[in-house]
């Protein structure tokens, strides 16, 4: 099986900044892209930033030159550095992960999500 824990997220003025890491852990062999989606009340989940394996990156517009996504490959670890938060920033977090998985293959692999609130 496969675990990814997220940490890191709570409450935060606008303007402010955050840092979430998210560890993944289980039977993986290897881990390909690892990403950040989010989820805000009554909207569907989108795309955060997402990193490859060699350190390509990729954000969404709203987030560009705010967000700065990271990875520790040694320790399949991803991290989303959030500065100059705002409020429609609100949502939950999830971090995501594409892990070639003992017995399962290569598999999209999902944390539990945390909760990130801006308030204005």
């Amino acid at each position: 099986q496969v675990q990814l824990v997220e940490s890191g997220g709570g409450l935060v003025q606008a303007g402010g900044s955050l840092r979430l890491s998210c560890a993944a852990s289980g039977s993986i062999f290897s881990i390909n892209d690892m990403g950040w989606y989010r989820q805000a009340p009554g909207k569907q989940r989108e795309l955060v930033a997402t990193i490859t394996s060699g350190g390509n990156t990729n954000y969404a517009d709203s987030v560009k030159g705010r967000f700065t996504i990271s990875r520790d490959n040694a320790k399949n670890t991803v991290y989303l550095q959030m500065n100059s938060l705002k409020p429609e920033d609100t949502a939950v977090y999830y971090c995501a992960a594409v892990a070639l998985v003992a017995g399962r293959g290569y598999s999209d692999c999902w944390g539990q999500g945390t909760q990130i609130t801006v308030s204005s």
